[in-house]
């Protein structure tokens, strides 16, 4: 059993950056994918980028894209989230997660099994 923990979040001011980590414990291999979803107060959650961890394949939400950058570190078991050029609109709760999705599900929530416990991220002047 995966075991993920989120590290990074903080305040930012709009137009700065921050770079998320997520530390796994447990078997990555395989066709797993690793990615980060985010949760704002009183809306759902949201796909925000994944990476498949045995081809490195990434895919990102059209909001984000251009801005945030994950990647994987096989030797560290672990993945990253580079953010840059963050709105107050990115402000929320960002989750680590782990699965084996299907392209059709690589943006759903339902596509991963394991989640982190989740770090908070606030841009704000």
């Amino acid at each position: 059993q995966v075991q993920l923990t989120e590290s990074g979040g903080g305040l930012v001011q709009p137009g700065g950056s921050l770079r998320l980590s997520c530390a796994t414990s447990g078997s990555t291999g395989g066709g797993l994918a690793m990615g980060w979803f985010r949760q704002a107060p009183g809306k759902e959650r949201e796909f925000v980028a994944s990476v498949r961890w045995s081809g490195g394949s990434t895919y990102y939400a059209d909001s984000v894209k251009g801005r945030f950058a994950i990647s994987r570190d096989r030797a560290n078991s672990a993945i990253y989230l580079q953010m840059n050029s963050l709105k107050p609109e990115d402000t929320a709760v960002y989750y680590c997660a782990a699965g084996n999705p299907i392209v059709s599900s690589i943006a759903t929530p339902g596509g991963y099994r394991v989640w982190g416990q989740g770090t908070q991220v606030t841009v704000s002047s």
